[in-house]
């Protein structure tokens, strides 16, 4: 708070978002944030940021990081949760890479979203090399059942 204040009177006009100085004439910290062009990063497992809600993950995400696994663990419809647009940019993103790595992913709710998606994209998920995970075990912990995945590198 003491840092916005200082930037606020050193910088009229500017403000800090993430400690990130923005024109509050710009109503999102996202339209006035830029990544750095690099290299992609690579990765064994990711998990989708926020339960794989559309508010921060888009196709860059999938074309900077690209993972041999991704997780995705939305399971709330009332907030987006999975995105659908957030599985489609994994298919957008992925057809940047240039390279056919093989890439799963792992659901680990079945959702009507992801449902949909698995069967109206599957040309395209098998064009691009990505197979989806189905959940095949239950685990019993505490009088709770879930379906569970098994992962091995």
């Amino acid at each position: 708070e003491d840092e916005l204040s200082r930037s606020s009177h050193s910088n009229p006009g500017k403000s800090l978002v993430n400690g990130i100085k923005t024109n509050p004439a710009s109503s999102s910290p996202k339209s006035s944030f830029t990544v750095p062009v690099g290299p992609p990063v690579y990765v064994d497992l990711a998990y989708i940021p926020n339960h794989c809600s559309g508010k921060n993950t888009d196709p860059e995400f999938f074309k900077r990081v690209r993972a041999s696994y991704y997780v995705v663990s939305g399971n709330d419809a009332a907030n987006g949760e999975p995105s659908r647009a957030v599985l489609d940019a994994l298919l957008e993103g992925k057809s940047q890479w240039g390279e056919n790595l093989q890439v799963t992913l792992i659901p680990t709710h079945d959702t009507e979203v992801t449902r949909e998606w698995y069967q109206q994209t599957h040309e395209k998920q098998q064009e691009l090399n990505i197979m989806v995970l189905a959940s095949s075990s239950t685990v019993v912990m505490q009088d709770e059942s879930f379906p569970a995945c098994k992962i091995e590198f």
